[in-house]
C-alpha cells in the first residue's frame, strides 16, 4: 500500500527524500545497491523509481542523470520533472538537484558540479552514491587528488561501508600510493569479499607491482562474484588478467583464451552493453599488436570491423574512439578511420575554450594513433613530439593501466622511426632514457627489459643489450614458466 503523499523516507543509508510510493523507495536502494556494486539492472530500477513516483524530485533527479549519455531530451525531461517537485522535496533532494543540474544538459559546468558535490557530501557525507559520482567525474578529468579529496572527507562517516575502502583505494593508485591503496582495498574485502571494485583496485596494484601471478590467481579466485556485473567491469576484469599473462609472458595461448572466452562470450549475453566489451576488448588486441603478435590481433579485429565502423558506436568514451581508430587504420578502413578522426576533431571545436585547450592533447593522441595503424612511425613521432608520456592525457577517461600502451606505442615507435642516421641516434637515446626511468617504476615487466635491449642493440650498445635481453628471460621464467 502506497505511503500517504509525500511521505518523508529514509533511503539505504539513512538520507531523506519524499515519496508517496513503496515501489518507488525499493526500486531506489536496488539502484544503490546495483550501482555501488557494478550490478546490471541499475538503469531498469531507477527508471521503475521513476514511474513509480513521478512526484519524487530524488528519483526524478537520478533518472535524468543515467539516461543523459543516450537520450539527452529525456534526461531534461526528467530534469525538469524534478524541479516542479521541488517545493515539497527534503533539504537532501534539493542539494542532490543542485549537484545535478550543473551536471546535466548544454549549460553544464564540470567545475561547477565538482564544487556542488563538494558541498552536498560536507552536508550528507553517507551519501555513497553522490561520491561515486563525483570521482567518476574526477577520473573523466584527470583529477585524482580532487578524487582523494573527496573520499577522505567522507571517510570517517563509512568506515562500515566496504564501497568505500574501494572508492579510496582507487585515486591511491593513481596518485602512485599502492601500499595505501593494498590496505585500503584489503579492508574493503575485509567486509564484503565479494566487493568486486575492491577486488579490481587490488590486482591494479599487483599489477603495477609485476605480481603478475599473484593478480591472476587472486582475480580468477574472485571471479565468480562478477556473473552480475555490467558489461564494463566483468570484461575489464578479464581484460586485467589476461594483462597481467600478456605482461609475465605467459604462453600466448593463455591470454587469447582469456580473450575469447571470458572477454568476447560478453557479446552472447541479451542485456550486454556491446561497447564496453569492445573497449576492453580493443585494449588488449593493441598491447598484443605492439608486442608483434599482430597476426592473432588482427584476426580478431576482423570479427569486429562491423560494429567498429558502425557510427553508433563511436562517442561513446574517449579511449574507445581512440582504440577504434587504431584498429580501423591498422585494418585499412580508411575512410572510416578517417571520418572519425574528423568526427572528433569537430567535437573538440564545438567545446568551450577551457575544454577545448585539455582536449587538443586528446586529438593530438588521436591522430597519432590512427598513423600508428597505418604504420606511419616517423608521423608519430612528429605529431607526438620528444617528450611524450601518456600519463599525460588522462582526460581521455582511462586509468594508468589503460593508458600504458600508449606508452610502449611510443616505445616502438621510438626504436623504429628514424629515417637518417642522426635522427635514429636521438631516438634510440631517447628511448633508452625513457625506458630506463619507467624500468625504476616497473623492474619486474620484461617487455620493458626486452625493449631496453633492442634500443641498446640499435646503439651499439652490445654488453648491456645481453644483459637486458638476460634479465627479461629470467623474469619470464619466474612468472608463468
Amino acid at each position: 500500500m502506497a505511503a500517504a503523499e509525500g511521505e518523508v523516507r529514509r533511503d539505504m543509508w539513512g538520507q531523506e527524500y519524499r515519496t508517496s510510493s513503496a515501489e518507488c523507495a525499493a526500486a531506489l536502494d536496488a539502484y544503490y545497491a546495483a550501482t555501488m556494486a557494478y550490478c546490471r539492472g541499475r538503469g531498469h530500477a531507477v527508471l521503475r523509481a521513476a514511474a513509480a513516483d513521478p512526484a519524487c524530485a530524488l528519483a526524478s533527479t537520478l533518472a535524468a542523470h543515467f539516461v543523459a549519455p543516450r537520450d539527452p531530451a529525456a534526461s531534461a525531461a526528467f530534469l525538469a520533472a524534478a524541479a516542479d517537485n521541488l517545493g515539497k522535496a527534503t533539504d537532501y533532494e534539493r542539494a542532490v538537484f543542485r549537484a545535478h543540474s550543473a551536471l546535466l544538459g548544454e549549460e553544464k559546468d564540470d567545475e561547477l558540479a565538482l564544487e556542488r558535490h563538494f558541498e552536498l557530501l560536507q552536508q550528507f557525507p553517507r551519501d555513497l552514491i553522490s561520491l561515486k559520482r563525483a570521482q567518476v567525474m574526477c577520473f573523466y578529468m584527470g583529477k585524482p587528488n580532487l578524487s582523494l579529496k573527496f573520499v577522505e572527507q567522507v571517510l570517517p562517516e563509512n568506515q562500515d561501508q566496504n564501497y568505500v575502502y574501494g572508492l579510496l583505494a582507487f585515486p591511491l593508485l593513481e596518485l602512485g600510493r599502492m601500499d595505501e591503496a593494498e590496505r585500503a582495498a584489503r579492508k574493503g574485502l575485509a567486509i564484503n569479499k565479494n566487493d568486486v571494485w575492491s577486488q579490481h583496485n587490488l590486482c591494479h596494484v599487483f599489477q603495477q607491482e609485476c605480481r603478475f601471478r599473484e593478480a591472476t590467481e587472486f582475480m580468477e579466485s574472485c571471479s565468480l562474484s562478477w556473473t552480475d556485473c555490467v558489461s564494463f567491469l566483468l570484461t575489464h576484469n578479464w581484460w586485467h588478467v589476461a594483462v597481467c599473462y600478456l605482461e609475465g609472458e605467459s604462453p600466448l595461448w593463455k591470454v587469447l583464451e582469456v580473450y575469447d572466452n571470458n572477454i568476447m562470450k560478453e557479446l552472447e549475453r541479451s542485456d550486454c552493453e556491446p561497447a564496453e566489451v569492445y573497449l576492453n576488448a580493443l585494449g588488449l588486441l593493441l598491447r598484443l599488436y605492439v608486442r608483434g603478435h599482430i597476426d592473432p590481433a588482427k584476426e580478431r579485429l576482423t570479427m569486429l570491423l562491423d560494429p567498429l565502423k558502425d557510427e553508433s558506436t563511436w562517442h561513446v568514451e574517449w579511449l574507445l574512439d581512440l582504440l577504434i581508430l587504431w584498429a580501423l587504420s591498422s585494418m585499412s578502413e580508411i575512410e572510416s578511420a578517417e571520418n572519425l578522426l574528423e568526427s572528433l576533431r569537430s567535437s573538440v571545436s564545438s567545446m568551450d575554450r577551457k575544454r577545448q585547450q585539455l582536449m587538443q592533447k586528446a586529438v593530438q593522441l588521436a591522430e597519432a594513433v590512427y598513423e600508428y595503424g597505418k604504420g606511419e612511425h616517423k608521423k608519430v613521432f612528429d605529431t607526438l613530439g620528444p617528450d611524450f608520456d601518456a600519463l599525460g592525457y588522462k582526460m581521455i577517461g582511462a586509468s594508468d593501466e589503460q593508458v600504458d600502451v600508449f606508452n610502449e606505442v611510443w616505445y616502438t615507435v621510438l626504436i623504429n622511426a628514424g629515417e637518417t642516421s642522426k635522427l635514429m641516434q636521438f631516438q634510440w637515446h631517447t628511448a633508452i632514457e625513457m625506458l630506463g626511468k619507467q624500468i625504476k617504476k616497473r623492474d619486474g615487466a620484461p617487455f620493458l627489459w626486452r625493449l631496453l635491449g633492442k634500443a641498446y642493440s640499435l646503439d651499439g650498445r652490445g654488453a648491456d643489450a645481453t644483459a637486458a635481453s638476460e634479465k627479461a628471460n629470467a623474469l619470464q621464467a619466474a612468472y608463468f614458466h
